[in-house]
């Protein structure tokens, strides 16, 4: 028995060493990341040099006839401390076989995007196919005067996107929901009024009563 519990004993000790170690070299990565990224920052913050951030959204839009749309909308920030020059916007993820522009342009310029501002552009798609898609980062273009080379920045990526699916829509799903729960919110709300009713006349009673004996 002595031996079985020195082996146990020994046994923790030995694993609590191990979460140690492990504890102490996750805080050693993170101070080294963060390290890094506060460095990585203040590069960018003391260059002078444009930072372009792309941010990509992508909605579906189901309408009566049963055809689906996509509102696609784009919005360009320049981070850095320069202004960029010749900005273009162009994504080419949308297959003509499967999407037909019915509203904008998938590609957009600008003649300037000056540091700390932001550009915004939108356009909208008919789908023609039923499935799931997975579009690719869009693609912004731009020249800084120090620099003879076009310069590029990419978007953040869309989230899947399953076009045409199955589903009923959101409407039908609402006068389902008041059908089925309908009948039992009146209830509750008609009994909260009756429980308001009750109480009110109470304490308003009950004041005018303390008045009168002060």
């Amino acid at each position: 028995e002595n031996i079985r519990r020195s082996v146990s004993v020994s046994a923790q000790q030995l694993q609590r060493r191990r979460s140690q170690t492990m504890a102490i070299a996750l805080a050693k990565l993170l101070i080294s990341a963060m390290a890094v990224f506060m460095l990585v920052s203040a590069s960018f913050a003391t260059s002078e040099v444009p930072f372009m951030v792309v941010h990509k959204k992508a909605t579906l839009n189901r309408l009566k006839s049963g055809a689906e749309r996509v509102s696609v909308s784009y919005d360009i920030y320049n981070q850095g401390s320069s202004t960029a020059y010749d900005v273009t916007l162009t994504d080419n993820s949308w297959d003509k076989a499967t999407f037909e522009v019915v509203n904008g342009n998938t590609s957009k310029s600008w003649e300037r995007l000056d540091a700390g501002g932001i550009l915004s552009h939108s356009f909208e798609l008919e789908a023609k196919v039923k499935g799931v898609f997975y579009g690719a980062p869009a693609v912004v273009t731009f020249r800084i005067p120090t620099k003879p080379a076009l310069q590029e920045a990419y978007s953040t990526p869309l989230l899947p996107l399953d076009i045409l699916a199955d589903k009923p829509p959101t409407k039908i799903l609402d006068v389902r929901l008041l059908a089925k729960y309908g009948s039992l919110v009146s209830v509750i709300s008609m009994v909260v009024l009756f429980i308001y009713l009750v109480a009110t006349p109470k304490s308003n009673v009950s004041k005018t009563s303390s008045k009168k004996k002060r």
